[in-house]
């Protein structure tokens, strides 16, 4: 099995644990969650983040429930699991990686009628020890599949965190950077801060300095003029759900990159694994967008840096066209016709 970069979460002798991201850089600390609330909480609260570790999560979450449940009738365990899986779903809402990951933990439920509560709850744990090792080994293949588009002495921009941390260990956009630099490139990433909760600049600037991978923090209104310099020359961002017609969201900003790469003649790539595409969902208008608490835009690390009562929108994620995209790096190899590509 393919090792993570980042140990972001992890199974072990029957309980949960993660990376509260939410004290990086400052502090590494591990927490364990001990119950679906506590899965619910982590999810909610960013303290885990990135739609595909929300996808494991969410796995593990159902089977941390399943092991808890103390019913032995199998109808009772059933309904028990079923509401935990409903509750889950109202954690975030635009990640699909949640969503495709709770599937499959359902479908476990459904395949395996006139099985024991036993057996179910292994059934479970098994599924969920199973999409986490395909993430990682997706998140593996994305690298290798992206890292033929770094050439040397590159200067990339990169978006939010989409790394380690937002994934089972290996991440989606920083496997591609982690993969390049096993095959000995040089090259350099300037990272976005990402406001309101500078992803980028806590975890992504986190993650590139323990891989030893140069790189440059700058604030999100920066972007443009770096690339009117001609310092840029390529953008490579994670995803949090994609279209079938190539529409993407993605953390806030995003859309703001696209556009001004365009602008400027810079190829811009979204790595994702196939678990976040929703085949379902025909464009960029029916992708849900959640809206967060305003206290993220009126404070930084609990401090108010706006008067107390200041209106406030704060919308987590942005949808970029399928045009504004040069290609998807997906684990299946880079896709380069953005554009009605997965309608046909």
């Amino acid at each position: 099995m393919v090792k993570p970069v980042i140990k972001t979460l992890w199974w072990k002798s029957g309980r949960l644990y993660i990376i509260d991201q939410r004290k990086l850089p400052e502090k590494e600390k591990i927490r364990e969650l001990k119950s679906i609330r506590d899965v619910w909480e982590s999810i909610r609260n960013l303290s885990i983040r990135g739609a595909p570790a929300i996808g494991c999560v969410a796995a593990y979450g159902i089977a941390l429930s399943a092991l808890k449940a103390e019913t032995k009738d199998r109808e009772e365990f059933i309904k028990i699991v079923k509401g935990d899986i409903e509750y889950l779903k109202t954690s975030r809402p635009t990640a699909y990686n949640l969503f495709f990951a709770l599937s499959r933990m359902e479908t476990v439920l459904k395949e395996m009628t006139g099985r024991t509560v036993k057996e179910l709850k292994d059934a479970l744990l098994e599924e969920a020890e199973r999409i986490y090792r395909e993430d990682l080994g997706c998140c593996y293949k994305i690298g290798e599949n992206g890292a033929q588009l770094v050439k040397e002495g590159m200067n990339i921009l990169t978006h939010c965190n989409a790394g380690g941390l937002a994934t089972s260990g290996y991440g989606t956009a920083l496997a591609v950077f982690f993969t390049a630099k096993k095959q000995g490139k040089k090259f350099h990433i300037f990272v976005d801060e990402t406001r309101p909760v500078l992803q980028g600049a806590r975890l992504t600037a986190w993650e590139l300095k323990k891989a030893g991978i140069p790189y440059t923090l700058i604030c999100d209104n920066m972007a443009g003029y770096l690339m009117s310099q001609g310092r840029i020359d390529m953008v490579v961002t994670g995803a949090d759900r994609i279209a079938r017609n190539g529409d993407t969201a993605n953390k806030i900003g995003t859309y703001s990159i696209a556009v001004l790469a365009k602008y400027h003649g810079i190829d811009f790539y979204i790595a994702a694994p196939f678990s976040t595409f929703d085949f379902s969902i025909k464009d960029g208008r029916s992708i849900p967008v959640e809206e967060r608490d305003a206290e993220e835009v009126r404070k930084i690390n609990g401090r108010l840096i706006a008067p107390f009562d200041t209106a406030v929108y704060n919308p987590a994620f942005d949808i970029t066209p399928a045009y504004l995209i040069k290609g998807f790096i997906t684990e299946n190899g880079i896709i380069k016709k953005p554009g009605g590509w997965l309608s046909g």
